[in-house]
């Protein structure tokens, strides 16, 4: 069980980075040359003195950076986020309807990477040295040194441009309205960016894996195995994915932080629009309201899925607890 000492220390813990990363992104943002009252109104359109007045006097530009600051800190706690500049309404809402788009594409994607890097690893660490293994890795080491924008960007030439498989791009059909839009037509247009996303975070798992799976073939146990003539499958069964189980599943939930930042990219290659293509817009257009919240809500999001990682590390491999007790 874990215990109240393990909970507080982690409450602590993601209070204070939600504390100095909404800080730090305040700090990049009001110190951004963006005009935020030029973005309010949209790219050439004049207005006049008076009018930018009134609309820095509504929206509190006219505030000192900490009196912003502060003002937006006591909303936060009573659970206000704000109103986005950009999209004129509450940042709770806006965050809500793309959070649903990039939670799509995102999950699908974890599962697929999670799945191939763990296959592929062990196969590379089962045959280590062969032709096989030198040709995965050697795919793996090239796909992790690739930006993901450029593979997206080569996904969208070859599958959606030349062959025509998949749509060039949004999250449903142009024209459909959201009503008549189907479940079906929404993961046809996730696919290409999901696998765009797996291939930018599974060759990490898979070489992580590579190593773990080679300590396990190395391992006296399992050469012990082979000396009794036992058949590979049997080993690799009985023994091998056993044990690399634990760090596949720790590498899987740690690369939630990866698969997020990679999720930006991909939106703005595919025009897809959830959170990734919101925080661009936010930074851009200096909404400091959207950014904040968004940078709240991908905050917790990765935190939780570090903390998971850790609580089924400690559940899968009891000998990290002492007494029963998660270990600090």
């Amino acid at each position: 069980m874990m215990t109240i000492k393990y909970i507080i220390k982690n409450l602590i813990r993601m209070i204070t980075l939600l504390v100095a990363v909404t800080i730090f992104s305040f700090i990049l943002v009001t110190s951004s040359p963006i005009d935020p009252v030029q973005s309010y109104v949209g790219a050439g359109v004049a207005v006049t003195p008076e009018q930018r007045e009134e609309i820095a006097e509504h929206w509190g530009l006219n505030d000192k950076p900490i009196e912003r600051f502060e003002n937006w800190f006591e909303n936060i706690i009573k659970g206000d986020m704000g109103t986005s500049l950009i999209y004129r309404k509450p940042v709770s809402e806006v965050i809500g309807e793309k959070f649903q788009s990039s939670m799509i594409l995102m999950i699908t994607s974890w599962i697929i990477s999670g799945i191939l890097g763990f296959v592929l690893g062990i196969i590379m660490g089962v045959f280590k040295g062969s032709f096989v293994d030198r040709i995965i890795k050697t795919i793996c080491l090239v796909i992790s040194s690739t930006p993901t924008f450029w593979i997206g960007m080569m996904f969208l030439m070859i599958f959606s441009v030349n062959l025509g498989w998949f749509p060039t791009g949004f999250s449903v059909p142009v024209g459909v309205s959201a009503d008549s839009v189907t479940i079906g037509q929404k993961i046809y247009h996730a696919i290409l960016p999901a696998i765009t996303l797996s291939f930018s975070s599974f060759s990490n798992i898979a070489l992580h894996t590579r190593i773990k799976i080679t300590e396990i073939m190395e391992s006296d146990y399992v050469l012990f195995a082979k000396a009794r003539g036992e058949k590979l499958i049997d080993i690799i069964k009985r023994h091998v994915l056993r044990n690399a189980l634990i760090p596949a599943v720790t590498l899987q939930f740690a690369s939630i932080s990866e698969i997020f930042g990679g999720s930006i990219l991909a939106e703005q290659v595919f025009s897809y629009p959830g959170m990734g293509q919101a925080a661009v817009d936010a930074g851009l257009r200096g909404d400091i309201a959207l950014l904040l919240g968004i940078t709240i809500i991908s905050s917790i999001f990765v935190f939780v899925g570090n903390i998971i990682a850790n609580i089924l590390y400690t559940v899968l491999n009891p000998k990290i607890r002492e007494g029963g007790v998660y270990s600090e």
